[in-house]
């Protein structure tokens, strides 16, 4: 890589890993807790 040396840690790595699994599980209870059941009731 070509990052300067304070960045070409796996310390970022882990952090920017850790930031976007956090936003995946929070896109995916939210489509589970919210979208499932709007579309459930706009069925009835």
């Amino acid at each position: 890589m070509n990052a300067p040396a304070e960045f070409d840690h796996p310390a970022w790595l882990t952090a920017a890993s850790t930031a976007a699994s956090y936003l995946l599980i929070l896109a995916v209870m939210t489509v589970l807790l919210f979208g499932v059941p709007y579309l459930l009731f706009t069925m009835l």
